[in-house]
């Protein structure tokens, strides 16, 4: 192998590297984030679920329960009227629904996290796939095979 090629070579061995580690890596990483994200919403809507259930017992009547202010920070509280219920629907705003259309509201709320969440995994899986294939385009340019060198023989055969 002449120098240039060995030159040109180590140049798309750098190039292929610093795409893979400062693109693809990141790129996917941030997918994930974002999954992880909106997992967490879900979790939320989920668990604002099982108290609106939990509050419908109650039949519209007054609670006692404890609220967080923050920072694991607890005060008593009394809720006079549980007909009704604030419920964050995105962007910062806050609607107020009887239990029954914020249980349907969650419901559909959900599913659409549902899908959101399926959209990152194949999104996720197709950036996979694009660092294997730049790793094997490096096992390529640098000459390296993924089979064994030396063939082993079984000592019984």
């Amino acid at each position: 192998m002449c120098h240039s090629a060995m030159a040109e070579s180590k140049s798309k061995v750098v190039a292929y590297e610093k795409f893979l580690n400062e693109t693809l890596r990141e790129d996917l990483r941030k997918i994930l984030d974002e999954r992880d994200k909106v997992y967490s919403q879900i979790a939320e809507y989920l668990q604002l679920k099982t108290v609106i259930e939990k509050t419908k017992d109650a039949d519209g009547g007054e609670i006692k329960t404890q609220v967080d202010l923050g920072c694991n920070f607890y005060v008593q509280a009394k809720v006079p009227d549980t007909s009704r219920i604030c419920v964050a629907v995105g962007f910062g705003f806050f609607v107020e629904f009887t239990l029954d259309e914020a249980l349907k509201f969650i419901d559909k709320k959900t599913a659409a996290l549902t899908h959101r969440t399926d959209e990152l995994s194949k999104d996720a899986a197709k950036v996979k796939a694009h660092i294997r294939l730049v790793l094997e385009g490096l096992r390529e340019v640098q000459l390296i095979s993924d089979k064994p060198d030396v063939e082993y023989r079984d000592p019984q055969a």
